[in-house]
């Protein structure tokens, strides 16, 4: 969505992120202007977003370059899953939309010029898919994607509880994805935390959760009863409106996600993660967000590789991938 501008225009100014803006799209996927009219038109149910924003991190820098970063590694996957005999694009074309327009230093004006896009995306049926930026990009995108008169459950893999009611009174932190989603109208009966663990969540976050009833999957209960059982719980809470889903990629343990502002020692495993999102996605996507990837802080592609490949597992199962592997050849 573009602002009015004054009538006098500098061609050679910059209006935003040097590094952000398309380095190509999505797994190559088509080019779509973000209007409902041009979406619907396009034939989108799935639109991917970029969120090149990490100025609420209180911890390492670098998730602004993740969008770009999510981007130029999916050129490593195909459409195609063999395991299960399964198209993505025959039952879920996707587009790539390209990214915000960041207001430099302005949080609040970001986020408004996200929800607009958000918003844009739903009124022309298609499913916001977002790779960010740090986690405050949740707030924006969850709030968008709920529509009005709904009550859709809301899944957050994560180390961090991140339901922190401020951060030195800023409301509009990625340490407080959870307590804005509340305030934005998401039921908390209908809200899961999965995978939380370590030394970085604090004893009012944790209290949070507990006098608004959130349920709360330690990492150390799926170690215990496994991810049959964790999707279990999941299925049992977000109700039959569907969910957003928001995956931290500090979720999991940094042996896999070296890259990220605050890295996990000992976190979920990648299979793990995988076994719970294709548990769960057949429950129905209103949205879905890959945060915190920070490709700088990784030697390697690895953790932007995995942000791509789950949201193609969401993308895959939400759509009707089969759950039975169809062995082929």
């Amino acid at each position: 969505m573009s602002e009015e501008t004054s009538v006098s225009v500098d061609e050679t100014m910059w209006n935003g992120l040097l590094h952000g803006g398309l380095g190509g799209t999505f797994m190559g996927v088509p080019r779509v202007e973000l209007t409902r009219e041009a979406i619907a038109a396009s034939g989108a149910k799935a639109v991917v977003y970029g969120f090149p924003f990490d100025a609420t991190t209180i911890s390492r820098s670098g998730a602004n370059y993740g969008p770009r970063a999510i981007r130029e590694t999916s050129v490593q996957y195909t459409n195609f899953q063999a395991t299960f005999g399964f198209d993505l694009f025959e039952h879920l074309p996707l587009f790539d939309g390209g990214d915000c327009h960041v207001a430099l230093g302005n949080t609040p004006k970001t986020f408004a010029r996200v929800e607009a896009d958000i918003a844009e995306i739903v009124a022309g049926g298609a499913i916001p898919v977002v790779f960010g930026g740090d986690h405050s990009v949740s707030i924006p995108v969850g709030n968008a994607a709920k529509k009005p008169g709904t009550s859709p459950g809301w899944v957050q893999f994560d180390t961090h509880l991140d339901s922190a009611p401020d951060v030195g009174g800023e409301l509009l932190s990625h340490c407080c994805t959870i307590t804005r989603a509340v305030d934005n109208g998401y039921d908390p009966a209908k809200m899961v935390l999965v995978g939380i663990n370590g030394w970085m969540n604090p004893k009012t976050e944790l209290q949070y959760c507990r006098d608004h009833g959130i349920r709360v999957i330690w990492l150390e209960d799926i170690w215990a009863k496994g991810t049959a059982w964790a999707v279990e719980q999941i299925l049992e809470r977000v109700g039959e409106e569907g969910f957003y889903l928001t995956f931290d990629i500090d979720a999991l343990d940094a042996a896999f996600a070296p890259g990220t502002c605050a890295p996990t020692p000992g976190g979920m495993t990648i299979r793990e993660a995988f076994e719970i999102v294709r548990g769960i996605s057949p429950a129905g996507l209103i949205g879905l967000d890959i945060a915190e990837p920070a490709p700088s802080l990784d030697h390697s592609t690895r953790t932007q590789l995995i942000a791509g490949r789950l949201a193609l597992e969401a993308l895959a199962f939400h759509a009707g991938s089969p759950s039975e592997p169809i062995y082929i050849g």
